[in-house]
């Protein structure tokens, strides 16, 4: 199949697919004799299957992984499951790094409230003089 019959049967652009290969993510097709990509049929499961790990946080890098080892011929869900407590992990700590600073800047929205710009002889009176 051509790229864009493979884009319309994914809803990916074909300037995405071309990425995609340029990553490694999708095999180099076979070219037609006019040099156009000819896309196996399969290339419809294996892009849906990328845009499914993007939609649940993975980065390219990280499917080209999981595709790499499922290629080799062997199943990746160890390697998936490993990736997935690592990603929550990560983002338990961001989620609690983004309350701390939620909740210093509530501080200082409060504080700001009560100061006088007139009496600001710093750089700022209102980030000032935290502890």
């Amino acid at each position: 199949m051509l790229i864009g019959q493979l884009a319309a049967a994914t809803n990916v652009s074909t300037k995405a697919l071309r990425f995609y290969e340029r990553q490694g993510l999708l095999p180099a097709p076979d070219r037609l004799p006019n040099g156009y990509r000819d896309y196996h049929p399969t290339a419809i499961a294996r892009v849906e299957f990328i845009k499914q790990a993007q939609g649940a946080g993975f980065t390219l890098a990280q499917i080209h992984g999981i595709l790499a080892i499922r290629d080799s011929g062997q199943a990746p869900c160890a390697h998936v499951d490993a990736l997935i407590r690592d990603r929550l992990e990560h983002i338990a700590q961001r989620m609690a790094e983004l309350t701390a600073t939620r909740d210093a800047l509530r501080h200082l929205a409060r504080r700001s409230g009560r100061l006088d710009p007139s009496d600001c002889d710093g750089y700022c009176h209102i980030i000032e003089g935290l502890a």
